[in-house]
């Protein structure tokens, strides 16, 4: 039977076989896994059964799988960190190295830190437990360690929620920057200061970048030691799920920034040689480690560590309730090569062995599993060569994801901020790049990320405006530089969040032109937090122009999100003059109009649209935006007919088109009253 994804795609037909080859290992490998269970459900609980776990009848029972290992003893504020016997694991029989020990309820107590010495033939050394649910860093020796922790559960306010998906407008942030003092924000902080702020910002979602607890806090997270711990620098794993309970009492979807692609090199805080072997949990091979970014990349053919990753997603969606995942890092997963120096320029460059068949089978069976779980959970998937079918059901010969990030759409802004004069700004280039997409597929579209925002990097607003933001940002002050800096940013962000066929997303403080870059306490820069923070107070401030772009944003963001699956609506051009620079389309009642013009205004312009009454609901230009108020928005404007397009369902639009600005139009419904008779 043929599947759906090479149906509705002929250029595919020639790959069939490989398409539907991995479309049955993942059947087979799913047949493999439950034939015990029944179900990936029932099969990914291993964090259920290893790690440390108070009994139903009292105690504690620890295990671990350490296949490589020959003893292994539990260490802590317990034992004063010696290897006593009364602490010794014992090997279950016909287990395949797993390690347990029993121990009363007086042995162990809420917040005491342990670890295990693991010992294996030829060495020793001190090791966190691979399901760890809690890990602690000193503040003085800076060592981590696991801890006990059995608090009181938390009590979930918000009983049911279904995530707001049509559209899914995401607010991507990071819990320790997103705070104003210099230092490391908290789960509470960002509960009760920022959630407030993109509530009112109109987003229904936030993805949330570095939860996994990670060793060094300058990685952004992509560096995970602990994959079941919430990183403990930003509170308790219970402040943690109340920011997640706020969050969906305010109507907003939490979806977490899961890294399964690779995992810190660290020995003693990670997986790196937890039993001793270098392969337990890694290629044991030239695979091993991963060539550009300094970490270990996971067997994806072992079992155990399908086990231990298929259990990590249940266990982030059922302990904390996230709504879903972005999986970071998918490129460098489904090829061998990692898709580095690869152009991917044609069909043949996705089927050409390259593919790492045990990773796309293991994201498959991870969207199936999350979705098993939650059928309204998101998934996304970071990833850049553009894999067909990365964002198609399974049943139709998919992956499974249900969106993909839209990745190429920033490095486009980039590129003609970098390379491109205002006055070569092209209409058809930036309509192309925006709604040039596979049909079948849902994307999430973005201007800009974290990545656009770190040192080495410039934000858009950076790049448009650069050192004239420190003294020019004052309202009144009409410095020229910055007039075309913030009239451009609303544009391209306006253009990015319209076209949209899946999602949009937004960098936290992006929204409003945050300047600078984002920089974390390094030795290069002292350990400083000066640039690992959000300055909210610029937003906060009447004198100040960063309200007016906060404001465009929430104007945009509102409108967007006040049409039931925008998203979903056909993008209709209606003009596109390139020596202009005029773009027009339309998405349901709303026309959305552009004149990137640096320096040309036009009068009476005619744009070709449906017959009816039109009504300004957005301006960029509008004075409360920063603009000049050179629209005017009271203003309802009739087609007028042409004998030559009339018959075809299409009048001329005349319309007011200042330079560097952006309107959108509603056509106006009217309305029809039926008198009543009088009986």
């Amino acid at each position: 039977m043929e599947l759906k994804l090479t149906k509705n795609d002929p250029w595919l037909k020639p790959f069939a076989p490989a398409i539907e080859g991995r479309h049955q290992d993942a059947i087979n490998k799913e047949k493999e896994l439950t034939a015990e269970t029944g179900s990936l459900d029932g099969f990914a609980n291993a964090h259920n059964y290893f790690g440390l776990h108070r009994t139903d009848r009292g105690g504690w029972v620890f295990r671990e799988w350490a296949p490589n290992a020959s003893a292994i003893t539990l260490v802590g504020d317990f034992s004063r960190w010696k290897k006593l016997k009364k602490y010794a694991l014992k090997r279950l029989p016909g287990s395949e190295g797993v390690w347990q020990i029993r121990l009363k309820d007086s042995d162990l107590t809420h917040g005491q830190l342990y670890k295990m010495m693991v010992e294996w033939p030829g060495g020793e050394g001190e090791r966190i437990p691979a399901y760890a649910n809690r890990v602690v860093q000193d503040e003085n020796t800076k060592v981590f360690s696991a801890q006990v922790w059995s608090p009181e559960p938390y009590k979930w306010k918000v009983k049911k929620f279904e995530p707001d998906t049509k559209p899914l407008l995401i607010y991507e942030c990071h819990i320790g920057m997103a705070q104003e003092r210099e230092g490391v924000g908290t789960y509470t902080e960002f509960r009760d200061l920022v959630l407030p702020r993109i509530a009112r910002d109109g987003y229904n979602a936030i993805q949330i970048m570095a939860i996994q607890e990670h060793p060094y806090y300058g990685s952004f997270g992509y560096h995970v030691s602990n994959f079941f711990a919430p990183s403990s620098r930003f509170g308790t794993p219970e402040e943690l799920k109340s920011l997640i309970d706020a969050a969906h009492a305010l109507g907003i979807a939490v979806i977490m920034d899961i890294v399964h692609s690779h995992a810190v090199k660290n020995e003693v805080e990670g997986l790196g040689r937890l039993d001793g072997d270098p392969a337990q949990y890694f290629y044991g091979d030239s695979r091993r480690e991963h060539p550009a970014w300094d970490s270990l990349c996971f067997d994806y053919g072992k079992n155990q560590v399908v086990h231990f990753l298929l259990s990590n997603c249940k266990y982030w969606l059922e302990e904390f309730r996230f709504d879903g995942f972005r999986f970071d890092g998918v490129t460098s997963m489904l090829y061998y090569n990692h898709g580095l120096g690869q152009a991917f320029g044609a069909y043949d460059d996705y089927y050409n062995g390259n593919q790492d068949t045990n990773a796309i089978t293991y994201l498959t069976l991870a969207n199936k599993l999350i979705h098993e779980i939650n059928p309204r959970a998101i998934t996304i998937a970071e990833e850049m060569s553009g894999m067909p079918g990365l964002a198609i059901p399974f049943k139709d010969g998919g992956i499974g994801f249900d969106y993909r990030m839209a990745m190429g759409i920033p490095d486009y802004w980039i590129k003609m901020l970098k390379e491109k004069k205002d006055e070569d700004w092209h209409p058809t280039s930036i309509f192309w790049e925006l709604t040039n997409r596979r049909a079948d597929e849902k994307t999430i579209s973005y201007a800009e990320s974290h990545d656009q925002a770190l040192v080495g990097d410039k934000t858009i607003i950076f790049r448009l405006i650069d050192k004239e933001m420190y003294w020019h940002m004052m309202v009144g002050d009409d410095n020229m530089t910055v007039a075309r800096g913030m009239a451009l940013h609303k544009l391209i962000r306006l253009v990015t969040a319209s076209t949209i066929n899946g999602g949009y997303l937004n960098f936290m403080g992006n929204e409003w032109g945050h300047p600078e870059w984002i920089d974390f306490p390094r030795e290069g820069n002292g350990w400083s937090y000066k640039y690992a923070r959000r300055q909210w107070s610029l937003v906060d401030r009447e004198d100040l122009k960063y309200r007016f772009l906060n404001d465009f944003d929430n104007a945009m963001v509102h409108l967007i999100s006040g049409v039931y699956n925008f998203q979903a609506l056909p993008v209709v051009k209606l003009w596109e003059k390139d020596d202009d620079q005029v773009l027009a389309y339309q998405r349901g009642d709303l026309i959305f109009v552009f004149n990137f013009n640096p320096s040309k205004s036009f009068s009476d312009y005619g744009v070709l649209a449906e017959p009816g009454e039109y009504e300004v609901v957005l301006s960029s230009d509008n004075p409360a935006f920063g603009g000049y108020g050179n629209i005017d928005e009271s203003v309802s404007h009739l087609t007028l007919s042409d004998p030559l397009y009339t018959p075809l369902g299409r009048e001329w639009l005349k319309l007011y088109l200042p330079a560097r600005s952006a309107q959108v139009l509603r056509k106006k419904r009217r309305s029809t009253r039926q008198s009543r008779k009088k009986k």
